[in-house]
């Protein structure tokens, strides 16, 4: 005797060697022995032979018509073998039987299971919504197998042209698009974005990660939406002193500016000048909300975003030859150079003229300053200004020697060719320029801080930097506080600050209080945006550096060892590992051969050639 029976969701066949009362020993098809209770038996046969079984009763199934014994069986719930006698007309033979539970099973769209060999037909509106679910699977894996044949030929498939930075950056990944585009990488060993490349879709590897920032950071666009002007105030005092403001050439958000104006009683009077958005982006104004969104201006090798739309940068930037709004800070230094006053003002300053560094620089540098001989138009005024700026460098850095300063890259890009610099940071106008502002900064954190007023602070501590609304100490500049003033036309920072600042200096209440959350929300999400938008720029740089190590046909460089096989290149803002490098000690240089450079991961490939003696004449790389 043979049962066809019921075992973990699925029907088998056994022959039978032992039959007890509630359970039964039963022997596989392919030998193997198991127990089986008695009620998982559904029926018994002697015939066809166990052997054949199965697969006869599944063409029998296969045979039978789903939509047919779905009309059948009508809405009561039913057992597999009434089923089957009505739809063969007889009574059925084992094997009928078996095919007709089968079918049942074998079709959970049309029969939904209600116990061991009974079912219920599926209502006809949930049947219908079930084969129309099927049919779209069936399409839609249609349709990827097409997009698969595409991919897999290097076209792109048209209705991905719309996708394609969603699909890079941000994919569904239930998307036919999506499972086509992994499953056609696999295929071919590629990265998606690689393939992508590989059939079209990205043009510009530059493109590609700038739009990648612009994708998450500025989805509706990086172009300013036409706001209003705030309106220049014009009935703030006007300053005796003319001021001058020191930039790069590419500067167009110049925040700050110097004078120097002899005091009658001996000694000089230095101000530090300081553009006032805050008089006029108020909270409430469209500019704010640009400004508040946004909250920093973003840097890159080839262009910027700014935080304000030009029209209102064009409003409050220090241009020379105008009356500007300023918060200023004023420094009466005696005859012996010592602090006997300081004095905040809101007020307009006459910009005498914005300093650039590329005409600075031949003329007010270390070599000048050794010689005496500032030949330039402000020479006094640079000497006065330099020699407070070492004074306060002095008093900042105490007994500590002074910090070792690494070289700072410049980056052009100009018809899509890289050229990269290089300067000494700590020159003569960088000092000038970081001391005052490193003053200005602790001196109006300070000043916040003795009235009580909220603000947001720099403080370092630990070699950990972050943003507190506490004032406390920053242990890398070796100031009591450090709050971000300075440059309120490029920080939303520095523009919540400068509002604390103006009201303390004109006598009105502060816009924000200790524990304000319109202060903590935006400390927070300055955080985030600020440290985005500098991996950003880092990423950017690391690409260009490797553009111009293809524009330039490197096939080597030098490096210097910072530790086991970590270098840095010499003559470029590139640190990358080395598994090849030797042992050797730290700040050894050696020379690396190039290949394998990614612009699409931003990665590039080593191996060590040698080590460079710089005692040896000659060395250098190819």
């Amino acid at each position: 005797m043979n049962i066809f029976y019921e075992e973990d969701g699925g029907f088998k066949v056994g022959a039978v060697l032992t039959d007890n009362d509630t359970s039964l020993q039963v022997e596989a098809p392919h030998g193997k022995r198991s127990k089986v209770k008695s009620s998982a038996v559904l029926l018994r046969f002697e015939r066809p032979a166990l052997g054949e079984f199965m697969a006869q009763a599944q063409r029998a199934a296969d045979d039978m018509d789903v939509d047919f014994l779905w009309e059948c069986c009508g809405e009561p719930e039913f057992e597999y073998a009434a089923l089957a006698r009505e739809y063969f007309g007889h009574e059925p033979s084992a094997l009928e039987s078996a095919a007709a539970l089968l079918r049942l099973h074998g079709a959970p769209m049309y029969f939904y299971k209600k116990g061991r060999g009974r079912y219920k037909a599926a209502p006809e509106a949930s049947l219908k919504a079930a084969l129309a679910g099927m049919e779209r699977k069936r399409q839609q894996a249609l349709q990827k197998q097409e997009y698969l044949d595409q991919l897999g030929a290097g076209q792109l498939p048209p209705a991905f042209q719309p996708l394609i930075k969603s699909l890079l950056y941000h994919p569904d990944k239930n998307s036919i698009e999506f499972k086509a585009l992994e499953e056609a990488s696999t295929a071919a060993h590629l990265s998606p974005a690689h393939l992508l490349q590989r059939c079209g879709a990205i043009p510009s590897t530059h493109e590609f990660h700038l739009d990648r920032f612009l994708f998450e950071h500025f989805p509706r666009g990086a172009a300013h939406a036409a706001v209003p002007v705030p309106a220049l105030p014009h009935d703030l005092p006007l300053a005796d002193a003319a001021a001058y403001s020191i930039d790069d050439a590419a500067t167009t958000e110049i925040d700050d500016a110097f004078s120097v104006t002899p005091r009658a009683a001996g000694g000089v009077r230095i101000g530090i000048h300081i553009a006032a958005p805050a008089l006029g982006v108020t909270p409430g104004t469209p500019a704010e909300a640009v400004a508040r969104e946004r909250l920093s201006t973003v840097y890159h090798p080839a262009g910027k975003i700014t935080m304000l739309p030009d029209a209102v940068i064009g409003a409050y930037t220090l241009a020379e030859g105008r009356e500007c709004p300023a918060l200023s800070l004023y420094v009466d230094l005696n005859s012996a150079g010592e602090i006997a006053a300081t004095e905040t003002r809101v007020e307009r300053v006459r910009i005498a003229g914005n300093l650039r560094h590329d005409t600075l620089e031949p003329v007010f540098n270390d070599a000048a300053l050794a010689s005496g001989v500032i030949d330039h138009a402000q020479g006094a005024e640079l000497k006065v200004l330099w020699d407070f700026a070492r004074q306060r460098a002095k008093i900042r850095q105490g007994d500590n020697p002074p910090q070792q300063q690494r070289a700072e890259y410049t980056f052009q890009v100009e018809n899509d060719r890289i050229q990269i610099g290089r300067r000494q940071r700590g020159s003569a106008i960088d000092t000038l320029v970081s001391e005052l502002m490193i003053y200005v900064n602790s001196t109006w954190g300070r000043e916040l801080a003795d009235k009580q007023l909220a603000a947001i602070y720099r403080v370092q501590s630990g070699g950990k930097v972050r943003m507190s609304t506490a004032p406390a100490a920053h242990d890398g500049l070796g100031v009591a506080q450090y709050l971000w003033s300075s440059s309120p036309l490029r920080r939303y920072v520095d523009l919540v600050n400068q509002r604390q600042l103006i009201a303390a200096s004109v006598g009105e209440p502060p816009p924000y209080q200790q524990r304000d959350e319109a202060l903590l929300g935006a400390m927070r999400d300055f955080e985030l945006a600020y440290d985005a938008y500098a991996e950003f720029q880092r990423n950017m740089e690391r690409y260009w550096c490797l553009r111009w190590l293809l524009q330039e046909s490197r096939s080597t460089v030098l490096a210097t060892v910072l530790r086991e096989n970590l270098v840095r290149f010499d003559d470029l803002p590139i640190t990358a590992r080395v598994p090849s490098v030797p042992e050797v000690p730290p700040d050894t240089t050696v020379e690396l051969e190039l290949s394998s450079i990614d612009l699409l991961e931003l990665t590039l490939h080593c191996e060590f050639r040698r080590k460079i003696d710089h005692g040896a004449p000659g060395d250098g790389a190819n």
